[in-house]
């Protein structure tokens, strides 16, 4: 009994050295495909004063951040002919409420600059 639980730990063991010395001989995969970083402000098309709290996403790819009080946002996702960027009003209550806006990309680049007027609803 005592035997086979020695015999497992040490294979165990066995196994997840030879695992580590798989990756250190080929290492981890990388990521191959370019990246673009989109950036800019989202202003307010009434007032023209920046707008926190809007969400910009790309939704085909997952990635999204939220504007910060100077309006910003800066964004990586991954290059593509076309990329779609969306932008939402999420605290709708905190500077008032805004239409959701939807963007297409057609001519990417490695760093696009994107700056948005939102209209109120």
């Amino acid at each position: 009994m005592k035997r086979g639980w020695i015999r497992k730990l040490i294979g165990g063991l066995s196994f997840g050295s030879a695992l580590f010395i798989f990756q250190a001989c080929y290492g981890t995969p990388q990521d191959m495909n370019p990246d673009m970083l989109i950036e800019g402000t989202v202003k307010s098309a009434a007032s023209g004063l920046p707008v926190k709290g809007i969400k910009v996403s790309v939704p085909d790819f997952g990635g999204s951040q939220i504007t910060g009080a100077d309006g910003k946002y800066s964004l990586w996702t991954m290059f593509t002919d076309s990329t779609r960027v969306s932008f939402e009003d999420t605290d709708l209550s905190a500077d008032g409420a805004f239409l959701k806006k939807d963007t297409l990309i057609a001519v990417p680049q490695e760093r696009v600059q994107l700056n948005v007027m939102l209209a109120p609803k």
